[in-house]
C-alpha cells in the first residue's frame, strides 16, 4: 500500500470520499495481500495453525476450537510481528512511507465511528466464514491457503476504500505504534474502530456458521 501512496501520490481532499487510490490500485494491493497470507499458511500451518489474526484467534476460543492458554501469547506474538514488519518497512523506504503513515488503516472521511466498525465487522464476518469452512474440512486440505488468501482479497477490496482495509486488529496495531516510535502521525483515536469491528465479525460468524451447519466435526 505504501508503494502504490509513493508511486500514485493522490491527493485527499477533506470533503471527498475519494482517498487517493482507485479501485485498481486497491485490487493490486488486496491481491498482494492474500498472496502473503496463502504463503503464510502453507509455510506455518503445521507449525502454529497460521493465526495472523487476533480476531480469528478470540473466535476460535470462543466456540472451544483454540485452547484459552495460547490466546495470550499468540496474540502477543501477531503483535510483535506486526510491528517488526513495520518497523522493516519504514527502515527499508524510509521517512517518505512514515510520512505516509506506513499504510496505516484509518476511515475515509465523513463516515460515522460506528459506521466504520460495522464495515470492519461484515468484512471480517466474509473471512472468518472461510476460515471456518475450511477448519470444517468442506475445503481441500490442499486449497485451504489459496481459499482464505481468496477471500481475504474479497473482504479488503469491498472495504478498503471505506476503512482502509484492516480486518484484523494486529495489521492496525503494527503501523500505528511504529509511526508513535518514529514520530510521526497519532492515529490511536481509530484503533478501537480496528479492534471492535474485526472481534465481533469474527465471533458473528464463527458462531452462525456453527448455528447453520450444525456445529463442527
Amino acid at each position: 500500500m505504501v508503494v502504490t501512496l509513493l508511486l500514485v501520490h493522490g491527493t485527499i481532499s477533506p470533503d471527498s470520499f475519494y482517498i487517493g487510490i482507485s479501485m485498481a490500485d486497491w485490487l493490486a494491493i488486496n491481491v498482494v495481500f492474500g498472496i502473503a497470507l496463502a504463503v503464510g499458511i502453507y509455510a506455518f500451518g503445521k507449525v502454529s495453525g497460521s493465526h495472523f489474526n487476533p480476531a480469528i484467534t478470540i473466535a476460535l476460543w470462543a466456540i472451544r476450537k483454540f485452547p484459552g492458554k495460547d490466546v495470550g501469547p499468540y496474540i502477543l506474538a501477531q503483535l510483535i510481528g506486526a510491528t517488526i514488519a513495520s518497523l522493516t518497512l519504514a527502515l527499508c523506504l524510509g521517512m517518505a512511507a512514515v510520512n505516509l503513515k506506513l499504510g496505516a488503516t484509518v476511515p475515509s472521511y465523513g463516515l460515522a465511528y460506528i459506521n466504520v466498525i460495522l464495515v470492519e465487522a461484515v468484512g471480517t464476518f466474509l473471512l472468518m466464514i472461510a476460515v471456518m469452512a475450511v477448519i470444517d474440512k468442506r475445503a481441500e486440505p490442499g486449497f485451504a491457503g489459496l481459499i482464505i488468501g481468496l477471500s481475504l482479497v474479497a473482504s479488503l477490496t469491498l472495504i478498503s476504500n471505506i476503512t482502509g482495509g484492516s480486518v484484523n486488529p494486529a495489521r492496525t496495531f503494527g503501523p500505528y505504534l511504529t509511526l508513535t516510535l518514529l514520530g510521526g502521525a497519532n492515529l490511536w483515536y481509530y484503533f478501537p474502530i480496528y479492534v471492535i469491528g474485526p472481534i465481533v465479525g469474527a465471533l458473528v460468524a464463527a458462531f452462525a456458521y456453527n448455528y447453520v451447519e450444525g456445529g463442527i466435526d
